[in-house]
């Protein structure tokens, strides 16, 4: 069974999909300073899945792009949000079965060498989707999109708790 923590990143992905899907390409360049472009969140996003769950997990790093331009602290870019999508869809794809390998103990583990758990990891990655889904919804917001999202998704059918 798929560790609870796992099912609530795969909830958080799938939100983050939902408030930010249907950007177009136009819409995804656009930088409403200080917030970031929505096609910066995506690739950012990206960035930090494989970072966490390919690089330092695993030794992999699948997309090199994702850390020379959207690693934290590097200066803000506005890439094509297409490529960020489909750069973030390879890498939660290569990143699942790993993911899925967790366990208590695993979760328990150190990421890598000298690192907090698995469990913090995953714990950060959800808050950092969060709160871009928020950001991205607020670009979003000021540049006249309708019909946002503006609730939490369906959590009980998806991923409800459980022990």
């Amino acid at each position: 069974m798929t560790h609870p923590l796992v099912d609530q990143l795969r909830f958080t992905r799938s939100e983050f999909k939902r408030g930010l899907r249907k950007v177009s390409e136009n819409d995804g360049f656009k930088r409403i300073d200080p917030m970031n472009s929505i096609s910066w969140m995506v690739g950012h996003l990206a960035w930090q899945e494989e970072r966490y769950w390919l690089r330092r997990a695993q030794g992999v790093i699948l997309i090199p792009r994702l850390h020379e331009e959207l690693a934290y602290g590097k200066p803000a870019t506005t890439p094509s949000i297409g490529e960020m999508w489909e750069a973030w869809d390879e890498v939660t794809k290569a990143a699942d079965p790993w993911l899925d390998s967790l366990n208590g103990e695993s979760m328990a583990a150190p990421l890598a060498e000298g690192f907090s758990s698995v469990g913090t990891f995953m714990l950060r990655t959800i808050y950092h989707y969060w709160y871009h889904l928020g950001e991205g919804l607020a670009v979003r917001q000021q540049l006249g999109h309708e019909g946002l999202p503006d609730f939490v998704g369906d959590i009980d059918g998806k991923a409800p708790w459980r022990s």
